[in-house]
């Protein structure tokens, strides 16, 4: 049991595997199930604490000997959009944001799909079929929206982006996103957590939390230049990343 849950909390460890993001590592997760009533006040605690939500699951990294994952949330009232942030707004003011319920359609997946296949080959989640999918945006207990983000000013408004968000007492957790990778001159990925910043702003929130950060994965390199941003230290609560 953890000093982070409650004490009718169970916790589950995994059995080592691969890790994903260091090759020759082998990863373990810690973690426990969201349901019932208590599930939303359940995730809002383990997320302050490190934790990420899967579907009805909230897991954090349990390795031995190793802790590069760290998890990490972007100050947003702080945040500064000048410079490259600003070029990336600007090249995409044709892009429309739309908020909506959880529900998986057959256009989000056919653009999933087209993602993991340009970004992920090989990965355990291009195998996933569309009731795979549906089950990871609809399998949630908790407040979950689906951003979709629509070019604009195509008349047909094709779907370039979607990002599966968590709303937190104090900010946006943002699960998964995935985007249209003929646009990568866009900058989609990085636009994505410019909106939800802009978002927690507007709701008069705090933080936009992005999960794991591994400082010597190139996956994750993205994550670590939206400054400033704190870092989850277990019993030292969070801290600001120099």
């Amino acid at each position: 049991m953890t000093e982070h849950a409650p004490e009718n909390t169970q916790l589950f460890l995994t059995a080592p595997m691969p890790c994903p993001y260091l090759p020759g590592k082998m990863e373990r997760k810690l973690f426990t199930h969201l349901t019932g009533r208590r599930a939303p006040a359940l995730h809002a605690l383990l997320s302050d604490n490190g934790f990420r939500r899967s579907q009805n699951l909230i897991y954090r990294p349990a390795c031995e000997g190793c802790a590069a994952c760290q998890s990490v949330r972007i100050l947003a009232r702080e945040f500064d959009f000048t410079g490259r942030y600003a070029r990336i707004l600007k090249r995409n003011e044709d892009i429309e944001v739309s908020v909506r319920q959880p529900r998986a359609t057959a256009e989000q997946f056919a653009l999933f799909k087209r993602y993991l296949e340009a970004r992920h080959t090989g990965g355990g989640m291009t195998a996933m079929n569309f009731v795979d999918y549906e089950y990871m945006v609809e399998d949630t207990p908790v407040q979950t929206v689906v951003v979709e983000y629509r070019l604009g000013g195509d008349t047909d408004k094709p779907l370039v982006a979607v990002a599966l968000t968590d709303v937190l007492p104090d900010g946006l957790s943002m699960v998964y996103s995935f985007f249209a990778p003929e646009f990568d001159k866009r900058g989609l990925g990085n636009l994505l957590i410019l909106d939800h910043i802009r978002q927690v702003r507007l709701a008069g929130l705090s933080y936009v939390y992005l999960g794991y950060w591994v400082e010597e994965s190139q996956k994750m390199a993205y994550k670590g230049s939206f400054r400033p941003l704190e870092v989850q230290r277990g019993p030292l609560g969070w801290r600001r990343l120099d």
